[in-house]
């Protein structure tokens, strides 16, 4: 009986709480107002001076030459990273994970940097270093933003300072360790930014997309970025077997001239001994009929397996199907500028109902402190 009675009592407070905020808000609702319409000039401003951007994209499929239909696009993908289906997982071949390593890595983003770019109202091709060096101008919005929201990391860089001599004693010939200059660290950060890439293992395919200021700009570093990431694919995944191939080609070679000089010599024994009546000679014949035999052996077995080695570097040799080709974009994929409106439209009626709720539980929280 006694909780029949506090419900209706606990409702009622709840509604007059709610008409109570409901008229705190229509009190201050020039303030909400004041601060909405702020917020939407100021969207007005991030959407009018943020520079265009546009996305160029690719998609294509990894195949190995001896991988069967059976598998399905699962199986193609599977093979090039060295999974059987029903078997095991051969390690020495690439894995689908292994292509966000390629390209995040520093010998990947070097060769992106001198990727030539064709840039509108310039005569001749740039590359990406060059453009961001010596080209390409910020925006308003961003210089504002960069001396504003990103002042403290300005001041740092301009505090910290790199040895001078870094880069020219990690590059020399006698070092095999990789130094890139402060300018280049910078640009490699930009260019993460603006690559993206989607491994699928389960459908297959590997999408590469890249945003960049210049649309015919976008297109060259995507297909730049595909070439790139198929010929690092290819150079691991057909490594060893190459290895193998250079190896015995060098036996191969070495056993040919072992097995040309003794091939002559037989025949120089033969046509100066034709009749041959002592032991000795006979000996002799015989001896050098076995190192010929020999030879011709190991010559001949070694031939063997040049030409099967040959047909196992063609098997491991991936081959790459596109699905989709990387195209020109005609239409900028940023910024979007009417939701970027209705974002800061948003923002700031809620940060305005905040100020609103907040101020009075501030003026609130003073009294009852004075009070007390």
């Amino acid at each position: 009986m006694i909780q029949e009675n506090t419900t209706p009592n606990q409702n009622q407070e709840d509604a007059i709480d709610i008409i109570a905020l409901l008229k705190d808000l229509w009190a201050a609702r020039k303030t909400i107002l004041k601060i909405t319409v702020a917020f939407t000039f100021l969207g007005v401003f991030v959407a009018v001076f943020s520079k265009n951007e546009f996305t160029a994209s690719t998609t294509f499929v990894p195949l190995a030459q001896g991988s069967s239909v059976g598998g399905g696009s699962l199986g193609s993908l599977a093979s090039l990273a060295g999974i059987n289906i029903g078997g095991g997982v051969n390690s020495e071949e690439i894995s689908p994970e292994l292509y966000p390593q390629i390209v995040s890595s520093i010998p990947f983003q070097l060769e992106l940097l001198n990727t030539p770019l064709t840039i509108e109202g310039q005569t001749v091709p740039v590359s990406y270093r060059d453009y961001y060096e010596n080209i390409y101008s910020p925006g308003l919005l961003s210089t504002i933003k960069k001396y504003t929201i990103g002042l403290p990391g300005v001041l740092i860089s301009l505090v910290r300072s790199a040895p001078e001599n870094l880069e020219a004693s990690a590059g020399s010939k006698e070092s095999k360790l990789i130094a890139i200059s402060k300018e280049d660290y910078e640009l490699i950060g930009l260019l993460e930014s603006q690559i993206s890439l989607n491994v699928n293992a389960k459908e297959g395919f590997i999408s590469i997309s890249v945003t960049l200021p210049e649309a015919i700009a976008s297109a060259q570093v995507a297909l730049k970025a595909q070439q790139l990431l198929q010929a690092y694919a290819l150079q691991f995944k057909t490594q060893k077997s190459i290895e193998q191939l250079t190896y015995i080609q060098e036996r191969y070679a070495e056993k040919q001239d072992d097995f040309n000089t003794i091939k002559i010599a037989l025949a120089r024994f033969q046509d100066q001994n034709t009749g041959i009546n002592t032991a000795l000679g006979r000996t002799k014949l015989l001896q050098l009929q076995a190192e010929y035999d020999l030879a011709f052996t190991v010559y001949t077995e070694l031939a063997k397996q040049v030409e099967t080695q040959l047909l196992q570097v063609k098997k491991d040799t991936p081959l790459f199907t596109v699905l989709k080709p990387v195209t020109i974009p005609n239409e900028k994929s940023a910024p979007k500028k009417a939701l970027i409106l209705v974002v800061y439209l948003f923002l700031g009626f809620v940060l305005s109902v905040g100020f609103v709720l907040g101020k009075k539980a501030w003026v609130s929280f003073k009294k009852e402190w004075a009070s007390k």
